[in-house]
């Protein structure tokens, strides 16, 4: 038995599965403080289906604490971003096009020295060790409690990063924690810089997160192991979140798309998931998220950090409804978590989208009276005008002519017609309400290679098989069942400028989580 939590915008969704059976669903109001609509939560999953805590194997979340709180610039640490390059990107300096609200937020501080690489992995400058000691002195002297290190090129030589922070560490100590770019981003300087800037910024409020989810969950009498999930859709315990949380942003879309996925039992489509302010849209292959290929902005910052490709609009079951005829408009803006407040059907005086299901006979949600003498024709424009937006978000994330079936979960999707012109027929299934829940609840435990391999002549397929290999045994090392594990992913792409016909190789294998080892570990 174990249980899964997705923490939204609007409603936090829980649910108790034995197996691939769902026990118990509940959705819950999402608190501002989060952990009090978990705790509500699971006081409702006890409710409908009530269970031994000890029968509980496994906690999987996907929270927004980590996302909101960039967003809202609240609780973040004073952080320093040192950048190896000089001579070299002086003219660009870190968080150069960061907004000011957030660099104040963070009382951001910005470092060069010397270091880095060149794209071949020739070193661009040699480390200065006694300049790395006088900038960490001076972030001692301003109060600075987290490190952000990024070296040019990085990813193609790590060397300049770890001993940076071993020379920081010497001087600010083990408390103050470091984060390496090059186990963050990808190859882009400014966008793996200021994606390893916020995780840092994030570090100190991680662990205090973390705790408190752990004590929302003891607190229930559940002793089983606590996981995160990630943006890939795969698992991690809570170490790994305390030094990597940034790693949760985009948990919540990809949760959902996993659920779709076990839900529908298809692993190639378009998966709608439309809640209570947006509606995200994103595609499955081979049962995972289609990640984004390009840089990805997190609260108008510039990042490339590993996230699933997902096209968000402000469409949801809380959307404001306007106009009339061709003029009507749905959202962006929404009432949002107080939908219980203001939409027409609780009492309020606001016409929301949900009012519009309820007055189509969609839903039974509050009471439909309130709601009867809504105009058949302006209802009926309002829910065309969803379609028509929808359906124009998931033709623009097609990348080719095949059809792609098309899957709509979370409670929003009763909005949504029964085909699409064009699209054809969306699959509504089971528990659609509550994918999200279940795609956390279902989530497996990842491992995964990306380095560039220095590939002799006739050994290309033995550098496959280590990586491969590789792959499989952290996937393994992370708590996953060796005899589920597959490789999900692979790709291969040679490095000409580089010398030693450098291959990057990027393989990813996942596995279903080992219930038993997590209840060992936690024992």
């Amino acid at each position: 038995m174990r249980i899964g939590i997705d923490v939204g915008g609007t409603n936090t969704d829980a649910v108790l599965m034995d197996g691939d059976r769902v026990l118990a669903a509940v959705k819950a109001a999402t608190t501002p403080d989060v952990t009090s609509g978990i705790v509500t939560a699971l006081d409702g999953l006890q409710t409908q289906h009530p269970f031994p805590p000890a029968d509980v194997q496994a906690v999987m979340i996907g929270t927004t604490h980590f996302i909101n709180a960039l967003v809202q610039a609240r609780g973040l640490a004073p952080t320093a971003a040192l950048r190896l390059g000089l001579p070299a990107t002086a003219s660009l300096p870190p968080m150069v096009d960061w907004p000011g609200r957030l660099v104040g937020a963070i009382a951001g501080r910005a470092y060069l020295a010397h270091g880095g690489h060149e794209f071949d992995g020739r070193p661009i400058s040699p480390l200065d060790e006694d300049e790395l000691r006088r900038h960490a002195a001076d972030m001692a002297a301003n109060g600075v409690r987290s490190v952000a290190i990024s070296s040019v090129f990085s990813p193609v030589n790590t060397e300049f990063e770890v001993r940076a922070a071993e020379v920081l560490a010497d001087v600010l100590g083990p408390d103050v924690p470091v984060s390496l770019s090059h186990e963050i981003g990808r190859v882009g300087l400014l966008e793996r810089e200021n994606a390893t800037i916020i995780n840092a910024a994030l570090r100190e409020l991680a662990a205090g997160i973390v705790d408190g989810l752990a004590a929302s969950i003891a607190g229930h009498g559940i002793t089983a192991p606590l996981y995160l999930s990630q943006n890939d859709g795969t698992l991690m315990d809570v170490e790994f979140a305390r030094r990597y949380p940034v790693a949760t942003f985009a948990s919540g879309p990809t949760n959902s798309m996993r659920g779709a996925a076990v839900l529908s039992g298809l692993g190639t489509c378009a998966v709608v998931d439309v809640g209570g302010t947006t509606t995200d849209v994103g595609v499955l292959t081979g049962g995972f998220p289609r990640e984004a290929t390009v840089e990805v902005s997190v609260a108008g910052i510039r990042t490339n950090f590993r996230m699933p490709d997902v096209l968000s609009v402000g469409l949801g079951g809380g959307s404001l409804v306007r106009g009339s005829g061709t003029d009507t408009t749905v959202g962006p803006d929404s009432v949002g978590y107080r939908l219980t407040e203001q939409a027409l059907v609780f009492g309020g005086d606001v016409l929301t989208a949900t009012d519009v299901a309820v007055a189509a006979g969609r839903v039974e949600i509050g009471d439909s009276s309130l709601v009867a003498d809504l105009d058949p024709a302006a209802v009926a424009a309002a829910l065309e005008r969803i379609a028509t937006d929808v359906a124009d978000v998931v033709d623009r994330m097609r990348i080719s002519a095949d059809p792609l079936p098309v899957v709509a979960v979370g409670g929003g999707s009763v909005l949504l017609p029964d085909a699409f012109p064009g699209l054809g027929a969306v699959h509504r299934p089971e528990h659609f309400a509550v994918a999200n829940a279940i795609g956390a609840a279902i989530a497996q435990v990842g491992g995964e290679v990306d380095r560039v391999f220095a590939i002799a002549p006739g050994q290309r397929d033995a550098a496959v098989d280590e990586a491969r290999q590789e792959a499989v045994d952290r996937a393994v090392v992370a708590g996953a069942d060796p005899a589920t594990v597959e490789i999900v992913d692979f790709d291969e792409v040679p490095i000409p400028y580089l010398p030693g016909n450098a291959t990057r190789i990027r393989c990813k294998a996942v596995g279903d989580l080992r219930i038993e080892q997590a209840a060992g570990r936690r024992a």
